[in-house]
């Protein structure tokens, strides 16, 4: 195989179109693109130019000779993708380029400045007479890309170097230290622009609604993320390191980046990103032991492969899961062959991956934070899905920390509707719902679903019906 896509995909499909002979997919118009955990190459298709290598914004593809021992399966991963043919066209269909009537001179207000918000002024400023202006609460830029991605994913953090060449569009004003709704109304946004793009993410948790849940020392892995990473909201944050187990409740990809955080060695870290207040704390954590536990069963891991091969890839840092829990994995999944016959090394750190089990309750004893769980089982439902029940056993666990990773949702924006169910500005297509000339973005449009790259086909769709109203005449 000569091209290989590895852990760092962002998904952004900039490959995509750079492949002359269309071997990566899924290509954004095809219907498993949204839900594909990366991109992958055809090795058969292949022809080695190297275009794609150079699209990349993350450097995620390599030459299938310069892999790391430890990226070696990302070669059957991409091969695996392919095991059964996929109709395609010759060439990925090119997004048409965007056009508006005369004069063109389209204003365009967006709030946030994460990926989803430079994705969306990226697209806004293909139009040649277009102007951005671009407001971010904070005094500095990047929203997620910046404070969401863990420091030592160095190249995953890289997709910022592509977000720094678009706010350097002379027809792009970045405004920071602005909060729209307290500081600028929405009215006066519209009384200044001919459209406005809410890209404001899902800021906050899922709270986890169990009795000791607001105890201290139990805190969200976002609080936890936003710290290590320099978030100025959080830089006075403290948390309780000086127990030998932590416990993360969730298995996603931030439980697991919060996993790997509390257990790698502080001195690999010292070259990175992190910030000064964590890295010191770090130096002086006693954990020894961070739990991951998910309430259902191992085939139903919220996390990527690709965080998976991270994880356990630490040389310092042992993964441990059971047998019995191993035994649940069909042979095909990719899991299982990462998984078994992980090394155990005397002296390293543990990260356990626990299943099938449910906090109930939180306690402050003597020796730490208790947390009850409840076990689980899985049994098939009558539409044919699987569900959790619980088998009425309870155990306990002790920690000094706990952290809870069971999700984000989004925050009501002022002077819009908001559907608190799904937590996200009910729209079509982008288009807020009964608010003329107002469009929403990535996570507050679709909810906390994808990665970086994904928050581009979500930009194009809604600047796309942007432009439509404006060539219509409804934004006047």
């Amino acid at each position: 195989m000569p091209h290989v896509i590895t852990q760092s995909c962002c998904s952004d499909a900039s490959c995509v179109y750079a492949c002359p002979v269309n071997c990566i997919h899924p290509t954004p118009d095809e219907p498993d693109f949204h839900t594909a955990e990366m991109l992958y190459i055809d090795p058969v298709e292949c022809v080695d130019c190297g275009a794609c290598v150079t699209a990349c914004p993350v450097d995620a593809i390599k030459h299938d000779g310069s892999l790391e021992p430890t990226e070696r399966v990302f070669l059957e991963l991409n091969a695996d993708f392919y095991k059964e043919p996929r109709p395609r066209a010759l060439l990925a269909p090119v997004v048409p380029p965007l056009q508006v009537r005369a004069p063109g001179a389209v204003s365009v207000a967006i709030v946030g400045s994460g990926p989803a918000a430079m994705y969306a002024a990226d697209e806004v400023l293909t139009i040649p007479a277009a102007r951005v202006r671009m407001y971010e609460r904070l005094p500095q830029p990047g929203g997620l890309a910046r404070f969401g991605v863990a420091p030592d994913h160095r190249r995953t953090r890289a997709v910022s170097r592509q977000f720094d060449t678009i706010t350097a569009d002379p027809r792009l004003e970045l405004v920071t230290g602005v909060e729209i709704g307290t500081d600028i109304t929405h009215q006066q946004l519209l009384r200044e622009h001919d459209a406005v793009i809410y890209a404001v993410g899902a800021s906050t948790d899922r709270p986890l609604e169990v009795p000791g849940a607001d105890l201290p020392g139990v805190s969200s892995a976002t609080r936890f993320v936003a710290w290590y990473n320099g978030h100025p909201d959080f830089t006075d944050a403290t948390f309780d390191l000086s127990q030998p187990r932590a416990i993360v409740i969730g298995n996603g990809n931030v439980a697991l980046d919060v996993a790997r955080i509390l257990t790698t060695d502080p001195e690999r870290l010292a070259g990175t990103d992190i910030a000064p207040h964590a890295l010191k704390a770090l130096r002086q954590s006693k954990i020894e032991e961070v739990v991951v536990v998910g309430r259902r069963g191992l085939a139903q891991s919220a996390f990527t492969v690709p965080e998976l091969v991270g994880l356990t890839s630490m040389p310092d840092v042992d993964v441990v899961v059971s047998t019995e829990h191993l035994a649940s994995l069909p042979e095909t999944d990719p899991r299982a062959h990462i998984l078994r016959d992980l090394p155990r090394r005397p002296g390293n750190r543990r990260i356990v991956l626990e299943y099938l089990q449910s906090p109930t309750a939180i306690a402050r004893t003597a020796a730490g934070l208790e947390v009850e769980f409840a076990r689980n089982e899985l049994v098939a439902a009558a539409d044919g899905t699987t569900k959790v029940k619980s088998t009425g056993e309870t155990h306990s666990i002790t920690a000094g920390l706990v952290l809870t990773s069971i999700g984000y949702r989004g925050r009501p924006v002022a002077d819009l509707p908001f559907d608190d169910a799904l937590g996200t500005v009910p729209n079509d297509q982008g288009r807020v719902d009964g608010v003329a000339a107002t469009y929403v973005t990535g996570w507050i449009k679709r909810g906390p679903t994808g990665f970086i790259g994904t928050n581009k086909s979500c930009a194009q769709e809604t600047v796309r019906a942007l432009v439509a109203d404006y060539n219509a005449g409804l934004l006047a």
